[in-house]
């Protein structure tokens, strides 16, 4: 929300305005800087935000709120008497300390890149779009001429980790395990289920559905991942920044977040055609990865299908990714390096991704004791699914 605060060095006020990306300071700096336009850009904000308030104060579920016992009544039906969970061709974790930006180039889906600079339009048809199109042109052939220059320089460099595990899910969690004997439980991820009322055949979906019971005896796998295209990011943009040249410094921040995007997607491929191999045979180019015409899905903690960061934590310990690759975990469970995506991999071809959205108390008590929380930890973690 913008705010006027007295300012560090005393020399009268400044405002300080909250943006949903990065990239986006430019155009808001921009406006502030210039003495025309800034009264009026404050005073649209403020007006923004009274907006917001009401919209969120009285926004109601558009489904009726159900008990977790009903939810769970209603998980996804998987049949698991037809259904046999691909053996792995590689159990356990695989690291790739230095990717190639070639190779993670071609990867890239740049229809995000355009959205964090306030230019909508999917690419590349944004590039011949009558309004933004020349501006849309003359910023990727910046980010193209960046991407050249981050290439040839050696400067920043992408790292990443994958794991392959046994698993099966007891209610709403994951267990882990060691080797496939499966009696030492190396984690335990904890999920959480839709709970709203929902009509046949609509289903409360939980992602513990899409790994097979401990009941059922079928041996069943999980995927873990974390990489960064962001390795000697911040001392790049810090140069860029010391020469008066925010642009490139946060130019160079987008092209390390697609980087990091990107070997997602290549690590996810790699994944079910070779590390795990249930979609060996798997021909899809660029532009079908993006739609998601694989089989599978790679949710990441903090997204709406799970919702809840520490999660990550479990990512972490479960591969040992801060010793294997250098990233790191802040207190709020942010990733560093920045431009990072870290998550799970779920292999069966019904598996799809879900909000959880609004949950219950009796879900917020079950969570907090299977996370071993009180309950005023569950809420801080669990606040924006509490409405």
């Amino acid at each position: 929300e913008p705010k006027c605060v007295p300012s560090a060095t005393g020399a009268g006020f400044v405002v300080r305005v909250n943006v949903s990306n990065a990239s986006r300071a430019v155009g808001v700096c921009q406006k502030l800087l210039n003495p025309k336009h800034k009264p009026a850009f404050v005073e649209k904000l403020n007006l923004d935000y009274v907006r917001v308030r009401e919209q969120h104060a009285n926004k109601r579920p558009r489904s009726a709120p159900i008990g977790l016992a009903q939810a769970r009544a209603n998980a996804a039906k998987i049949d698991w008497t037809s259904y046999r969970p691909k053996v792995p061709n590689k159990i356990g974790v695989q690291v790739i300390k230095s990717m190639s930006i070639a190779v993670l180039r071609e990867y890239i889906d740049w229809t995000p890149f355009f959205m964090t600079w306030g230019l909508a339009g999917k690419y590349p048809r944004i590039l011949k779009d009558e309004v933004v199109g020349e501006e849309a042109t003359r910023l990727f052939a910046d980010a193209l001429k960046m991407l050249d220059t981050v290439e040839a320089a050696g400067e920043i460099s992408a790292a990443g980790i994958v794991g392959i595990f046994p698993a099966n899910s007891v209610a709403d969690d994951i267990e882990i395990y060691s080797d496939e004997t499966r009696t030492e439980i190396l984690q335990v991820s904890h999920q959480l289920r839709q709970q709203t009322e929902k009509k046949a055949p609509f289903v409360n979906h939980c992602l513990a559905d899409y790994i097979a019971p401990k009941s059922s005896g079928i041996a069943d796998y999980i995927g873990a991942f974390a990489v960064t295209g962001g390795v000697g990011e911040r001392e790049v943009a810090e140069r860029y920044k010391a020469n008066n040249d925010d642009y490139n410094a946060i130019l160079v921040q987008a092209i390390c977040d697609r980087l990091a995007e990107a070997f997602a997607e290549y690590l996810h491929q790699q994944t079910r055609k070779d590390y795990w191999g249930f979609a060996a045979d798997e021909i899809l180019n660029n532009d079908d990865l993006i739609r998601e015409k694989y089989q599978g899905i790679r949710p990441a903690p903090g997204y709406p299908a799970c919702p809840e960061h520490t999660e990550k934590a479990t990512i972490w310990a479960l591969m040992d990714v801060q010793q294997h690759i250098g990233m790191t975990l802040t207190s709020s469970y942010a990733m560093f390096p920045g431009a990072a995506v870290s998550g799970w991999i779920f292999s069966h071809p019904e598996s799809r991704y879900f909000a959880v959205a609004t949950i219950q108390q009796d879900q917020l008590m079950d969570y907090a004791q299977r996370k071993g929380w009180d309950k005023v930890t569950a809420e801080r973690w669990l606040g924006p699914n509490l409405g």
